[in-house]
């Protein structure tokens, strides 16, 4: 079984940077796929980014490419999402996920979800 739990989210001003972080617990992490998805109110949950614990094999969404970057700390079990040039638009709940399929976190189906943190951007 796989545990996520999110923490970083807060208040920023456009333009400026936060960072994520997701804390993994499990077994067997390193066959997961893992990945961020976003919910702003009233839309689906979307993928941000995703990411083998290898690291060798990252997704970013057209939306955030060039401004976030996902990683992980394979030693301390972590997963990051380095957020920079934020936008209004970014403003959503931000959500950690996991799964032993790639395809499943791609096309927004992992079975495995943190219990989001919320991230706001001013104008």
């Amino acid at each position: 079984q796989v545990q996520l739990v999110e923490s970083g989210g807060g208040l920023v001003q456009a333009g400026g940077s936060l960072r994520l972080s997701c804390a993994a617990s499990g077994r067997t992490l390193s066959r997961y796929t893992m990945g961020w998805f976003r919910q702003a109110p009233g839309k689906d949950r979307d993928i941000v980014a995703a990411i083998r614990w290898s690291g060798d094999n990252t997704y970013h969404a057209d939306s955030v490419k060039g401004r976030f970057t996902i990683s992980t700390d394979n030693a301390k079990k972590m997963v990051y999402l380095q957020m920079n040039s934020l936008k209004v638009e970014d403003t959503a709940v931000y959500y950690c996920v996991a799964d032993l399929s790639s395809h499943m976190v791609v096309v927004g189906r992992p079975g495995h979800w943190g219990q989001g943190t919320q991230v706001t951007v001013s104008a």
